[in-house]
């Protein structure tokens, strides 16, 4: 069913992918910090000796149904029996691009802790897990996994997963921070711009790393998704030092074409000096040793931040550089511990 929108929401031809070896996962990072890009916002972070999945998504729908519904562009790079031993995994909200039943199911044996936000955990006791391996947190709350804090942070977002709407806004939703040793990295979750994203950055932050809910937006949405320009304005925020753009080029679940994100992404960062790191689909990085981006994805026509804004309501303040320039400075030595 078309919708209308751009006429390159879908590639029109295969997408660039890195098969992602299993024997990768053997050695460490030599920086301590190194992250697997899977699609959208799947993702295998590896900190400070820690190694968390999240968001995991193998399945091949975002749909309450086998039979319709946003398809993936590109099979998995890593097939999920190659995944590498596990300490923990991490769910934003409950939504069907986050919380994936057919990889839950799949994984529902494995014995780490899953941590979520609140209410989250009754779908995974549901679907097969045990209680004790379930961790609900609500904002401003963490746990720890080996060395490493783990922060459920404030959202401004929305749950649900019943075809009818019945159960909207039931469970929380949430960003996660990653405080470890040497390391912090910040994930957004799915989230419109908000203040808590300075008081993240001045309690957890500053962050080596983050990753930015960057895809899926449009004007109508802007109170539960951030776009492009405000994705990179909340790295600010949050005292970010590298960025990388997350939740997009795997599903069609809006109406800018596939590749806008990236393209007003770097844009913006460019005006911003922000530096973006961006492997392909299956790609590893570690930030501290990064290079430019190197463009994966086809060029395609895009419609600029100018010529299509998105804007969350209530926020020309964090817009404002005068916010910026009251930031504490993200070279300031801080201890990890949150």
């Amino acid at each position: 069913m078309d919708f209308g929108g751009s006429d390159y929401r879908l590639p029109d031809e295969p997408i660039v992918i890195v098969k992602t070896a299993a024997k990768l996962f053997e050695t460490a990072p030599s920086s301590g910090l190194r992250v697997t890009w899977l699609g959208h916002s799947t993702l295998l972070i590896e900190i400070d000796g820690s190694r968390l999945l999240v968001d995991p998504v193998w399945g091949e729908r975002t749909s309450p149904f086998t039979w319709m519904g946003p398809e993936r562009f590109f099979a998995p790079p890593l097939a999920l029996e190659d995944l590498p031993d596990l300490d923990g995994v991490i769910i934003s909200h409950d939504h069907y691009d986050h919380l994936d039943y057919p990889t839950v199911r799949r994984m529902r044996d494995l014995d780490v802790p899953w941590i979520v936000p609140l209410g989250v955990g009754a779908h995974l006791e549901r679907w097969g897990l045990p209680r004790e391996r379930i961790v609900e947190l609500d904002w401003w709350e963490s746990t720890r996994v080996k060395d490493l804090t783990i922060t459920c942070t404030p959202a401004r977002h929305f749950s649900g997963r019943a075809v009818l709407f019945t159960d909207q806004n039931a469970t929380l939703w949430a960003g996660w921070a990653l405080n470890g040793p040497t390391h912090r990295v910040f994930y957004s979750g799915d989230t419109a711009m908000q203040d808590e994203f300075i008081e993240i950055g001045e309690k957890l932050g500053p962050f080596d790393l983050t990753l930015i809910e960057s895809g899926a937006y449009n004007a109508l949405w802007a109170d539960v998704h951030l776009g492009p320009e405000q994705a990179v304005r909340a790295h600010q925020l949050v005292r970010g030092r590298v960025m990388l753009p997350v939740h997009w080029g795997l599903f069609n679940l809006a109406l800018h074409g596939w590749t806008e994100p990236i393209e007003r992404i770097l844009a913006a960062a460019k005006l911003a000096g922000v530096k973006v790191v961006m492997p392909p689909p299956g790609g590893t990085v570690e930030p501290e040793t990064a290079g430019e981006v190197t463009p994966w994805w086809p060029t395609r026509p895009w419609e600029t931040g100018a010529a299509a804004p998105v804007q969350s309501s209530a926020v020309d303040h964090l817009m404002a550089d005068e916010t910026l320039s009251k930031l504490k400075p993200i070279n300031t030595h801080e201890s990890t511990d949150p």
